[in-house]
């Protein structure tokens, strides 16, 4: 039995604008993520990564087709597969009116959990939280308020586990601190389903990746697979100046930084050739491997990717 399985699973709705047109944000989307799974989920903004979690989560109901967690289905059987699930959702949504230890209390209540106060005090120290389990939660910061989002996820121990974007705009204090609990929850055999736009996250942590594009998916593999299709070895370097337009077509630039595709020594030469006869200077210069970003951004490009 699959821990989450999206069965042709589609959810159209009408425009806000004047024209009224219908907007496909997720188009017959079908792949099934065992029990145990680290699992990550990948697209632009307005792929439709958040869509397809609300229809996990019972938020908004497919237009056609069907999701199933641990065999039940989302609709029909809501209040058992809400259980099943922990999810962290993208925006920061809390009740200012209560301490960090208060919420997760009344959350516990919301899953009829009694006792659980070790379990609660566990969250706290395992997310960094202990100092501040009395203190209101207006009263923290957004990293922190994060990190309480993620404790409710977990209150009632939830077999599989959504995390939409969980260190959007968090220090790397936090993100070390998360994942390496949430590893130790996979490693105990929570299902744990990843979307995120930090791309050496999703390398390091998914053992499987699926990538969307304007609500479909166009690639789905493990992680090793699509690593190793990627088109051999990046040459990296610094530069002062815009590159020449023949080598500007084909590179990746932030800000000073430029990342181009060479297979072999004779594509590195040729590359830097071209920036010397453009009386540029190329500094850092460096080779590495290609990496999940380089995959991802080569799969959005390409026109067959639709």
């Amino acid at each position: 039995m699959s821990a989450i399985q999206f069965n042709t699973v589609s959810k159209s709705f009408l425009s806000k604008k004047a024209s009224g047109n219908t907007v496909h944000a997720v188009q017959n989307v079908d792949f099934k993520i065992q029990q145990g799974e680290f699992f990550g989920l990948l697209g632009p903004n307005g792929a439709g990564k958040t869509t397809l979690i609300n229809m996990l989560a019972g938020l908004t109901r497919p237009s056609s087709g069907s999701i199933q967690v641990l065999g039940k289905d989302v609709v029909q059987d809501y209040r058992d597969t809400r259980r099943s699930l922990g999810i962290v959702p993208q925006e920061l949504v809390f009740d200012p009116f209560f301490s960090v230890i208060e919420t997760l209390k009344i959350q516990s209540g919301y899953f009829g959990l009694k006792n659980n106060l070790p379990w609660i005090e566990e969250l706290l120290e395992s997310l960094g939280l202990s100092d501040k389990a009395n203190a209101n939660m207006r009263q923290l910061s957004g990293g922190m308020k994060r990190r309480v989002l993620v404790a409710q996820a977990l209150v009632h121990k939830p077999p599989v586990i959504v995390l939409d974007e969980p260190t959007a705009g968090v220090d790397v204090e936090l993100r070390q601190t998360l994942w390496h609990f949430i590893a130790k929850l996979n490693k105990q055999g929570h299902t744990v389903l990843l979307t995120t736009h930090y791309l050496e996250e999703a390398e390091a942590l998914c053992n499987r990746i699926a990538m969307l594009k304007a609500g479909k998916v166009i690639a789905l593999d493990s992680t090793s697979a699509l690593l190793k299709n990627a088109s051999g070895n990046m040459l990296c370097f610094k530069l002062d100046a815009e590159l020449p337009l023949e080598l500007a077509q084909k590179a990746r630039v932030t800000g000073r930084m430029v990342q181009i595709p060479a297979s072999t020594a004779t594509d590195v030469e040729a590359i830097l050739a071209q920036v010397r006869l453009a009386g540029l200077n190329a500094q850092e210069v460096e080779i590495r491997k290609a990496d999940l970003e380089d995959v991802f951004l080569d799969l959005m490009s390409s026109k067959d990717a639709k």
